[in-house]
């Protein structure tokens, strides 16, 4: 387990132990593609390489870096190995002012020139403009800047779902969605020593490297992680609510910590995730995404993940008009049924919930065996009634 040292204070630290450090030190050297769009090659980089390059390229132009950060799934790897959450976007957190809209726009070019660095031999770099970069090997640009939050992301795309994330923050409200996901550990330590040090380190020669909970209590959070607990605060202040988070925690065999309050908290995030999301096609859209991004190589896992979801939605939704909120049910279902036929999978009928859609024809006194049903309607646009099979 993390130890806590003299230079950790504070409850929400801890200095890592030596095979967390070998950890760290193993996804920092690891080398990962960054595919590019169309003809342009792959860029082979490893952390390590793009946070020196991109700390060193920010100083040049003035921007001062207060440290770098592995944040999200690959900190939390780092901390406990096999803690059933894997190690998928590799999340770096670049601690930056951003006081106008000239520093975003500076960070990002920086960003896209330091790709040049990572580029295959023979490849021509003089007339590769920071827009070509961007095309070819950015999966998502965003920035937020309102008066509690100022930060920039940019996610360099690989095909298999391990993009690179860097994310360059100078305030924000919210770090992370449930304790487990509330890691960051802080690299200058272990960066400053592949920088000076030649001496290979071992468990009795390495730096000390400082791991913190966003969370506020590092001992609570890290035994949260080891035994698969769930739990967090104020999941009204997170976009979506963590919902879709929380729902993925369950199909892990994560469990409630306490499950009296997770009722009251499964409301509150369901009322969240229709505030952000009210629109069908919005839900539509960040169902998908979300799928694709942390499902990519778990085809067998949507399935369950989806019903789980809608067991939440179909118990906890409170804010919703009946028929917004059947339109949501049937929205989940229809892309559970969906991802069953991509599997070419026929599911145990005792588990699974049947709908059907009353005919409109039933009620017409004019009523005949013969019928020409309209074209069937696309879960994108709106449901009338679906009621479940008895």
């Amino acid at each position: 387990m993390a130890g806590k040292g003299s230079n950790t204070d504070c409850m929400s630290c801890s200095v890592l132990n030596w095979e967390q450090v070998s950890r760290l030190h193993e996804v920092l050297t690891e080398v990962v593609p960054i595919h590019g769009r169309g003809n342009f090659p792959t860029l082979k980089m490893t952390l390590k390489d793009i946070v020196q390059t991109v700390r060193s390229r920010l100083s040049e132009a003035g921007i001062v870096v207060h440290d770098v950060r592995l944040n999200g799934s690959a900190a939390g790897h780092v901390l406990v190995k096999d803690n059933g959450l894997g190690c998928k976007d590799l999340d770096l957190i670049f601690q930056v002012s951003l006081p106008s809209e000239a520093e975003f726009q500076l960070v990002r070019d920086v960003v896209l020139r330091s790709l040049l660095n990572f580029l295959p031999e023979g490849v021509s770099k003089l007339k590769i403009s920071p827009v070509t970069l961007k095309e070819a090997y950015i999966q998502k640009l965003v920035k937020v800047y309102t008066e509690s939050d100022r930060w920039s992301l940019i996610s360099l795309s690989n095909k298999h779902g391990r993009n690179v994330e860097l994310k360059f923050v100078d305030c924000i409200r919210r770090q992370f969605e449930f304790s487990v996901d509330s890691f960051q550990i802080i690299l200058d330590s272990l960066l400053f020593y592949y920088d000076y040090s030649e001496t290979p380190m071992s468990e009795h020669f390495h730096p000390t490297v400082i791991g913190e909970s966003m969370y506020g209590d590092f001992e609570a959070a890290f035994d949260h992680l080891q035994n698969k607990l769930i739990a967090t605060k104020n999941p009204e202040e997170i976009r979506g609510g963590g919902l879709l988070k929380y729902s993925n925690l369950l199909v892990r065999d994560f469990r409630p910590m306490d499950k009296d309050e997770i009722k009251t908290l499964e409301r509150y995030m369901c009322s969240r995730f229709f505030i952000d999301f009210p629109d069908i096609l919005d839900q539509q859209r960040k169902l998908e995404t979300y799928l694709q991004n942390h499902f990519s190589k778990e085809e067998r896992s949507k399935y369950d993940y989806l019903m789980i979801l809608r067991r939440v939605v179909n118990e906890s939704t409170v804010c919703l008009m009946g028929h917004e909120r059947r339109q949501t049910l049937n929205l989940i279902s229809l892309l559970a049924l969906k991802v069953l036929a991509e599997q070419n999978i026929i599911p145990n009928a005792t588990n699974v919930t049947c709908y059907y859609q009353p005919a409109p024809y039933v009620s017409d006194v004019n009523f005949s065996n013969y019928y020409l049903a309209s074209a069937p309607v696309p879960y994108s646009q709106s449901y009338p009634t679906w009621l479940p099979c008895n």
